[in-house]
């Protein structure tokens, strides 16, 4: 059988990002702000959890949490998880907390 090549062009309009995938969705920057601390946390829990090579009830155990938690939690929905919630789960876990805070960086024109 004849392979068939189909050349296609598309008229595309490319927007370079912030930096900032939360900004660029609409996102205000202290919301953005809290929307990125709690990624971080829980991509940290993730990572926590298949290193130790948990089951969603293990961790659920050990995070005190329900296992349909740690399913949220492992499904990334970010919407179901404070700040607090978050730093209760990573100490349970073993792991520490830190923050800081700083002055904002210059940007230089």
């Amino acid at each position: 059988m004849k392979e068939r090549v189909v050349k296609t062009t598309i008229d595309m309009k490319i927007t370079m990002g912030s930096g900032d995938v939360f900004v660029d969705l609409g996102f205000s920057p202290a919301e953005s702000r809290n929307l990125r601390i709690r990624s971080e946390m829980m991509t940290a829990l993730r990572k926590f959890i298949d290193k130790e090579g948990l089951t969603q009830a293990d961790a659920a155990q050990l995070l005190k949490v329900s296992q349909p938690r740690i399913s949220d939690l492992t499904r990334g929905k970010i919407s179901k998880f404070s700040l607090d919630s978050l730093v209760n789960m990573l100490t349970d876990a073993g792991l520490e907390v830190d923050f800081r805070i700083k002055p904002p960086s210059r940007r230089v024109a």
